[in-house]
């Protein structure tokens, strides 16, 4: 049962981010696209859904099982996205949103495969100090001001995030390719979401 809840937190995740991803594929103004994105980090943070890419970053804090959770809740991600880019093709904007959708991911496609992998690493340090922004800042206004600068910088800084990513290939065509570009960006999401983490460990035993 409590795998199934697991399961269940991370499609509604997955849904959240992908709701983001569809606001952004909206916009024509990049800037303001990575802004709106910002409702997906928003929505997972007020309602405690299960994010990979937020809930990797805290993996040294807890035991085997909170470990033994995370491939659960990615593979929610992954069809929590999925619904969403299925829903969306069915509206009069499916057309629009899946040409620009497959422009993204043609760009990853041709990319490397260790670009890939550092740009996941990047783009997971902006969402841990993000998610951590969010649990640690005790003023609200500067909680969310940490989930939409952390978004909006992983977005213009071009980095990749497993989880948009996941909604970006189902609307704009999954394939085997595709499926191996969102593997190793999950890698380096991973790397990334447990760097800085570890590296305040250090430091804060070292001062002690």
């Amino acid at each position: 049962m409590k795998i199934f809840k697991t399961f269940v937190g991370g499609v509604l995740a997955g849904i959240s981010i992908a709701l983001g991803g569809v606001v952004f594929l909206a916009q024509d103004n990049k800037v303001i696209g990575a802004a709106m994105f910002a409702v997906g980090l928003f929505t997972v943070c007020t309602m405690g859904f299960n994010l990979y890419t937020g809930k990797i970053c805290y993996v040294f804090d807890n035991d085997l099982k909170y470990a033994a959770t995370l491939p659960v809740m990615w593979i929610g991600n992954f069809a929590g996205t999925g619904l969403v880019a299925l829903a969306a093709s069915l509206t009069r904007n499916g057309a629009a949103f899946a040409e620009k959708a497959a422009a993204m991911c043609r760009i990853k496609t041709d990319d490397s495969l260790v670009s890939l992998f550092f740009l996941g690493v990047l783009c997971d340090i902006f969402i841990y100090i993000a998610v951590e922004g969010y649990r640690s800042i005790p003023h609200a206004v500067g909680k969310y001001l940490a989930i939409i600068f952390g978004v909006m910088v992983f977005i213009l800084a071009g980095t990749e995030h497993c989880v948009a990513d996941m909604f970006y290939f189902w609307m704009g065509g999954m394939s085997g390719r595709g499926l191996v570009c969102i593997l190793v960006i999950t890698l380096g999401n991973s790397v990334g979401g447990v760097l800085l983490p570890l590296l305040r460990r250090i430091t804060k035993e070292k001062v002690k």
